[in-house]
This record gives C-alpha cells, sequence and structure tokens, in this order.
C-alpha cells in the first residue's frame, strides 16, 4: 500500500526519529534490553504523532498526514525487512494498541493500521495474539470511550479466533470477558443517541467474533463442543441485551443487528420454549460452570435478560421470530397449559420489568407476553404434589415489584393501566393460600402510599370473592371455603393493624398516608359489616377481645390525631389547607362509621 508523501511529512523531524527507531529495532534483534529501549523508542514516537494529530477542538479536523505517514513508514518496515518476522514478533507486544489509536484518525490510516495488524495476525502465533489483543482492548477502554478505537482490535480478534489449532475453550474464555467488558462500557454512552454508525460497527465486529467461535465449534465434537456452543449462546444472548438498551425507538438499524445475533440461536440449541423458560440459559450455564470459573460466568450477567429480550423482540418483529423457526403464539399456548413453566416464565420476565435500562416501550411488550402467558384456563397446580410453590415467589415478587414501578413511573396512562391489568392477574393467578402473603409483602414492601392503598383494595376484593365462594357453597359450610374466607379475614385485619398501628410505633403518618389509611378503613368496614350482618358463615373473626383492641388502640387514637389536624387547618384560608382538608374528609366519614360499627357489634358480647 502505497499513499503520497507530503513535502511538510517528509521535514517533520518526528517521521525521521521513527524511521531511525525502526530500523534500530532491525539491527538490535539479537539484544534484548537494546531491542526494548527500541521497541520503547516507536511506540514513544508513535503516540506522539497520534496526540499531535488529535485536535484540542472536538469540532476540529484532525492533522492525520503525519500519522498517515508514520503508519506507512511502520507498514514498509514491517513488510520489506529482512528480519521481517523477528521485528514483528519485538513489537507484537506493544504496536497493536497504539496502531488501532491511530487508525481513527483517517481513512487511509484505518487501512494502514489494518494492513498493519493483519501482518501481525499473519505472522506471529494466533495463541500469542489473543492476549496482545485483549491487554490492548483492557489498556484502551479506560482511556477512551470512542467506539472506533475497538474496531480493529475487535475484527483481529474474529480473525485470529479461528486459527487457534488446539486449547480452543481456554482461548474463547481469554477472550470473551475483554470483549464484552468493552462493548458494555463503550455502548452504554452512545446507546441514547438517534443513529451512532460507529457503534453499529462495533456490534459488527463483535457478531463476527461470534461467528468465528461457531466455526471453531464447528470442527469440534463431544463435550467440548457443547461447552463452547453454550459459551457462543451465553454470549449471544448478552449481546442481544446490550443492543436492547438503545433508547432510540425501534429502527431498522437495531433490527439488522439483531437479525444477526438471532441466527445464532438455533445453533446453539437455543428455543423460545427454553428462553422464555429460562431453562436454556441455566443448561448453558450448567455446562461451563466449573469450581475455578465463577468469573468467567460472571461476564455472562445479561444473559438472562438477554433470553427475556429474545423472546419479546420475537414478539415486537415476525420476522425476527422467524429466525429461530418457532411460532411463538404456539410456544405461549404450550407454557399457559404447563402450572411450573408458567411460573418460570412469569419469573424470566422480571429481567426487562425490573431493569431501568430497557426503555417504556419494550416493558410495554413485556407486560404484553406476560399478559398473554396468563391468559387461558385457570391451573390449579402441578400434579407432582412434592411441588413446593415456595421456590417460585421470590422471582415473581420481583416481577410484581418491576411492574409497580411500571404502574408508577410510566408517562404514558395507557402503559400504567395495561401494568394494572398485568399485575392483577398475576395476583389471581397464584395459589390462594400464597396470594395473601404475597399481597402483604408488596404493602410492606412499597414506599408509594398510593400504591399501598391500591394493594390494600386488591386485599378487600379477594376477601370478596371468598365470601362469594361461600356462598355458592353454602351447602358446605365447613369446607374449604369457610377456612379461606376466616383465613383471609384474620390476615387482613393484621394488615389493618400495620397500617393504623405502624410498627414502629405511634399513629400513621398524615396527611403522606392518607390513602393507605382510608383503604385499610376500608376493609375494616367491610369486615365489619359482614359479620355484624351475619355474612360470615360463623367464621367469628371479630371476638369481643378484638373488638376493644380495634376501639381503643386503632380507631380512638386515629380520630383524636385526625380532628386535631382538621381543627388546625379548618381556618388556613389557602390552597394547601383546602387541599388537606379534601383528603382529610373521606378518611373522617370512613372512620366514624368504623367507629360505630364496632360500637354496634360489642352490644352484642
Amino acid at each position: 500500500m502505497s499513499i503520497e508523501t507530503s513535502s511538510s511529512s517528509l521535514l517533520d523531524p518526528s517521521l525521521l526519529r521513527l524511521r531511525e527507531s525502526l530500523e534500530a529495532c532491525a539491527l538490535n534483534l539479537d539484544d534484548i534490553s537494546e531491542s526494548n529501549n527500541s521497541v520503547a523508542k516507536v511506540v514513544e514516537i508513535l503516540n506522539s504523532i497520534s496526540h499531535v494529530s488529535q485536535p484540542e477542538d472536538e469540532n476540529s479536523v484532525p492533522d492525520s498526514a503525519i500519522s498517515e505517514e508514520a503508519l506507512q513508514e511502520v507498514y514498509q518496515c514491517l513488510s520489506n525487512s529482512r528480519s521481517r518476522e523477528m521485528i514483528i514478533d519485538a513489537l507484537s507486544m506493544e504496536l497493536p494498541k497504539v496502531v488501532s489509536r491511530m487508525a481513527t484518525l483517517s481513512e487511509n490510516c484505518y487501512k494502514l493500521g489494518k494492513d498493519i495488524v493483519e501482518l501481525f495476525l499473519s505472522t506471529c502465533n494466533p495463541r500469542d495474539m489473543i492476549p496482545v489483543l485483549c491487554e490492548a482492548l483492557d489498556v484502551e477502554i479506560e482511556e477512551s470511550k470512542a467506539p472506533q478505537y475497538y474496531l480493529l482490535l475487535l475484527d483481529g480478534l474474529a480473525q485470529v479466533l479461528v486459527l487457534i489449532q488446539r486449547r480452543h475453550l481456554e482461548q474463547v474464555k481469554v477472550a470473551l470477558p475483554v470483549v464484552l467488558n468493552v462493548l458494555s462500557k463503550v455502548s452504554v454512552l452512545h446507546l441514547e443517541e438517534e443513529y451512532n454508525k460507529s457503534i453499529a460497527d462495533l456490534f459488527e465486529a463483535a457478531i463476527r467474533i461470534g461467528g468465528s467461535i461457531q466455526e471453531m465449534c464447528k470442527n469440534m465434537d463431544g463435550r467440548r463442543k457443547e461447552e463452547l456452543c453454550a459459551i457462543l449462546g451465553l454470549y449471544i444472548l448478552h449481546i442481544i441485551a446490550v443492543v436492547s438498551k438503545s433508547r432510540q425507538k425501534i429502527s431498522s438499524c437495531i433490527t439488522v443487528i439483531l437479525s444477526s445475533l438471532f441466527n445464532f440461536l438455533p445453533f446453539c440449541g437455543f428455543s423460545y420454549f427454553g428462553l422464555l423458560t429460562g431453562s436454556n440459559v441455566t443448561t448453558a450455564i450448567n455446562k461451563i460452570s466449573k469450581e475455578d470459573d465463577d468469573d468467567f460466568v460472571d461476564c455472562f450477567s445479561l444473559s438472562k435478560d438477554g433470553a427475556s429480550l429474545s423472546v419479546i423482540w420475537g414478539h415486537i418483529n415476525g420476522d425476527l421470530a422467524n429466525s429461530i423457526g418457532e411460532e411463538l403464539e404456539k410456544v405461549v399456548n404450550e407454557i399457559q397449559k404447563n402450572w411450573i413453566e408458567r411460573w418460570q416464565a412469569v419469573g424470566m420476565l422480571k429481567y426487562p420489568l425490573s431493569s431501568v435500562s430497557y426503555t417504556w416501550e419494550i416493558k410495554e411488550h413485556a407486560l404484553e407476553v406476560l399478559s398473554s402467558i396468563l391468559d387461558g384456563d385457570s391451573l390449579d397446580g402441578p400434579q407432582d404434589q412434592n411441588f413446593d410453590f415456595s421456590n417460585f415467589v421470590p422471582s415473581i415478587f420481583t416481577t410484581l415489584q418491576a411492574i409497580q414501578i411500571v404502574m408508577m413511573g410510566a408517562v404514558d396512562a395507557s402503559l400504567r393501566k395495561k401494568a394494572f391489568v398485568v399485575l392483577k392477574k398475576i395476583i389471581s393467578a397464584i395459589p390462594s393460600s400464597d396470594r395473601f402473603d404475597i399481597l402483604k409483602a408488596l404493602i410492606t414492601n412499597s414506599t408509594s402510599p398510593s400504591m399501598k392503598a391500591l394493594l390494600i383494595d386488591m386485599v378487600r376484593e379477594q376477601i370478596a370473592a371468598r365470601y362469594q365462594e361461600d356462598a355458592k357453597n353454602s351447602e358446605n359450610t365447613h369446607g374449604q371455603h369457610v377456612t379461606e374466607a376466616f383465613s383471609w379475614s384474620s390476615n387482613a385485619l393484621d394488615l389493618v393493624k400495620i397500617i393504623l398501628r405502624p410498627p414502629e410505633g405511634g399513629p400513621p403518618p398524615f396527611p403522606d398516608d392518607s390513602e393507605p389509611v382510608l383503604s385499610a378503613l376500608n376493609l375494616l368496614r367491610f369486615l365489619l359489616i359482614k359479620e355484624s350482618t351475619g355474612q360470615s358463615n360463623g367464621t367469628k373473626v371479630l371476638t369481643e377481645q378484638v373488638l376493644r383492641n380495634i376501639y381503643s388502640e386503632w380507631l380512638l387514637p386515629l380520630r383524636t390525631l385526625v380532628t386535631s389536624i382538621r381543627a388546625d387547618d379548618e381556618n388556613g384560608g389557602n390552597e394547601l389547607a383546602d387541599h388537606l382538608m379534601c383528603e382529610l374528609n373521606p378518611v373522617l366519614l370512613v372512620l366514624y362509621r368504623c367507629i360505630e360499627l364496632v360500637e354496634e357489634n360489642m352490644k352484642h358480647f
């Protein structure tokens, strides 16, 4: 490759010093100390040239002429020297770093840099080049987050991986953590941009590395092939998650990148069923998990995100769905019919829903997938009676909390409504024996008064449903339904106590907690009415002692608090005081009715 030399470049003293240092490298190959000094001098000169070429003003055009001449000098030395292989070997540890940096200055610099890197790849031992390229990537990530700095190095990795003849797994395990670290740290700064070609090029380079690993898999067999395929699958899922963090609208650019990534999934043995239930990721991790490989497994920390996001993207775009070779609708229908797999899928969708990294648009589609999974006939439970539902509770609880965040944070009212509908679907699908405990945990762990109120209202709706079931089965008053109604009512009283008499002591904070207090009073009123009208089927939750505690410890102190606040603000005459009165009046209305009902019930003792 030749580039026309400018007269100004010929006179530049740094180019003359570079030529002298390169010649010194060739002369000092037998003396390790002198050779190292010559290499250090070459790197120092190239670094100074690249820094001079970079303009102080980011909007200025870099002066790349000298850098082009410097790279040309390096290329000529490496390709024409009689001791070519020895010089390349001497410079291989240091030169890729500075060459990749200089390659970003101009199109000619990039072409020259690519030719130089390929000289190293074609001459040096492939196994030796992997740590060299990885070190260059690691060093650069601390200095620059510009995507174009990494393209030559990533492409170099893609080329050298397929040249490895043995110990493939070990080499891949060295390279992939570095590659994923670069993708995560660089892309996070640019994914909010409307379109960034450099980021697209970066992902395409990562995809080419995936293609190289795929070629390696084709030439292997047995357990090591299975392990490498599992690594490739987790790598692809992690990249899908990183790509999905883009803040731009779903665009053709993202779709093209995702389409290339999706093409790997069938090769790795991944299916919509396994991705949605999480079994593909679990199996892949089990294949690569070893005592000394914990750090390596950790580099695929977004693989579960990627698994659920793959399903979501298939839901968004039918063309992507076809890449896996399955009909997503049929897979969802299959999961609907299996109690265990349905809850596995609910747990998997917590990843995109709970992360702030993904857009509201992706969360909306995640809710649609989740809703479709919960459609269909209600299932009583698994046929295996030894199966413990509590195994699913942590992941289901996280999913419910993530949906709450959507309900509170989404700007779009229709999305908030959609989230609420899905929340109710999940709670209704939870076995009745576990449903109250999960609702109570959601209430006690929520920091939003409005959300607490909403969940307490759901508790009241659930108890009402239990009473309706009792009414339909009145001929069996000692059956399961009566037991459930009694249990729910008793637990509901404990919940009311938590709101009206907080565990930390004192009355509930006003006016901050006026909404949950109102909901708790409405729940208490509902229970009092049920017992006072004889609709509780003989389940006497409200005993004399319980009623006395409610009256003296819950209601009267609350009345004192609310009436004193009301008296203080009645004469305020300002907008804030009027707003506070609007919040207190409904509380007082229900509070007085609860006091009346307790007094009426106590007359029967």
